[in-house]
């Protein structure tokens, strides 16, 4: 883990936020790198959900969240976790994540410790005027049920996607960016009918081991966990738990939730009259019944299957997998990114044989902005004149090809290709060089 945080930081993927201040622990900032690399992986994702999905709707909805939608959901009264004081070291812990070192006797009982942030609404201070900033960003999509259905004359079964933002104040924030206090979520909302859930259920567990497998998290570095039934949260009635092999050891990379009509029950109107199987809070305040017109059953509140990762620890599992020492002929070594070429941050890079040549530079420069045009990602020139270390940091960060314009371009119209992974070099024509760069990263 070490090394991989090491080069996350020289290279630019991730830096603590506010380091020049001795940081804010807990809030990590993505570098030049980094927010590439997370783009690509959010666009993965989206293009999976929603491009190549017939029956999945795209959402954004807000940060800020009314507090009643939190009251109603059930985190006003269960968002929390259970934190200790160690007397000894004078440190604050999760309960289950105390270190070895703190003494079970010099430990404070167990006490219940709200996750969300309170934040002020408007200019008058008081108290009376508040939202929270959201600590999941699935309910928004339960809130906004009827307005998508009502828009897009959707039936069931259907999904909402939706990446974005959360919060969560985590008593111990750790292992680099895994547990953070602001992060990134990719979730689904696929409403199902009653009945159909279960098998729902088992097809998106299949579907997302398959997407992970495909961005470069091999299946033997996953874990099905079946959640027992007195671990589940209280909305579930079954739920999966992806759990990848993390440098620091076992941990949830993904969740599918069967999440039953609990959410959409919480927040319709005249709950008595919907048949509602879930036991759902009482609800005075929404104007709304969050029912769908089923052919076979008629109006019902739907199931709901929640497939939901978070985007870092999607990062550092693949950067985990990616990240590669190679010992080379000469018994030297080389520090290699393997990502999958559609989520690097940089798919080529055009290098001019030495800096100063202008002939050189006029061709090469001309080569990246006519890829660059191809809308497939980040094409760089690069005019450093060392054409070795240009090689081994773009080994390092994970760009698949290094593009060398030499003299002897200026006589046949051919440059050098250099494959990442092989670190094969060969003489390529210019005019096909959009075709081989398409074939390697799509």
């Amino acid at each position: 883990m070490e090394e991989l945080v090491a080069l996350c930081k020289r290279r630019g993927f991730i830096f603590q936020s506010a380091e020049i201040y001795g940081g804010l622990q807990g809030v990590y900032d993505f570098g030049p790198l980094g927010v590439e690399l997370k783009n690509n992986l959010k666009n993965s994702w989206w293009k999976a959900m929603v491009y190549e999905n017939d029956d999945i709707e795209g959402l954004d909805a807000s940060i800020l969240t009314n507090p009643l939608v939190l009251d109603y959901s059930g985190h006003t009264d269960t968002f929390s976790d259970p934190m200790v004081d160690c007397k000894s070291c004078g440190l604050r812990f999760r309960a289950d994540q105390v270190p070895k070192s703190c003494k079970k006797e010099d430990l404070t009982e167990p006490r219940q410790f709200n996750l969300m942030f309170k934040t002020n609404v408007g200019p008058i201070d008081d108290g009376s005027n508040y939202a929270y900033l959201r600590p999941e960003t699935a309910q928004q999509i339960f809130t906004n049920f009827k307005n998508v259905v009502d828009a897009t004359s959707r039936s069931l079964p259907f999904g909402i996607a939706q990446i974005g933002k959360a919060f969560r104040n985590e008593i111990t924030p750790r292992n680099f960016i895994f547990r953070v206090r602001e992060f990134e979520q990719m979730e689904l909302e696929y409403f199902v009918a009653p009945g159909s859930d279960d098998d729902a259920h088992d097809s998106w567990v299949q579907k997302r081991v398959d997407w992970w497998v495909q961005q470069g998290v091999p299946m033997e570095s996953i874990e099905l966990y079946n959640v027992p039934t007195k671990e589940l949260a209280h909305y579930s009635k079954k739920t999966i738990d992806l759990m990848y092999k993390f440098p620091h050891g076992l941990e949830e990379l993904e969740g599918i939730a069967n999440r039953t009509d609990f959410d959409l029950g919480s927040h319709s109107k005249k709950q008595e009259e919907l048949n509602i199987k879930s036991k759902v809070k009482k609800n005075k305040d929404s104007n709304s019944k969050l029912i769908i017109n089923d052919n076979n059953k008629g109006m019902l509140v739907p199931y709901v299957i929640e497939p939901s990762a978070g985007v870092e620890r999607g990062m550092l599992a693949i950067l985990n997998e990616a990240y590669t020492v190679e010992e080379l002929e000469d018994k030297k070594t080389r520090v290699v990114l393997k990502l999958k070429p559609h989520l690097a941050p940089i798919k080529a890079a055009i290098i001019p044989l030495k800096k100063n040549d202008g002939k050189l530079v006029e061709i090469a420069k001309k080569i990246k902005n006519n890829l660059q045009t191809l809308g497939v990602g980040r094409i760089i020139f690069e005019n450093t004149g060392n054409i070795g270390k240009s090689y081994r940091k773009h080994d390092e960060i994970g760009t698949p090809l290094c593009i060398t314009v030499d003299f002897e371009t200026l006589e046949d119209n051919t440059i050098t290709v250099r494959d990442r992974d092989s670190m094969k070099q060969n003489r390529v024509d210019i005019d096909n060089l959009v075709n081989l760069l398409m074939e390697k990263i799509t």
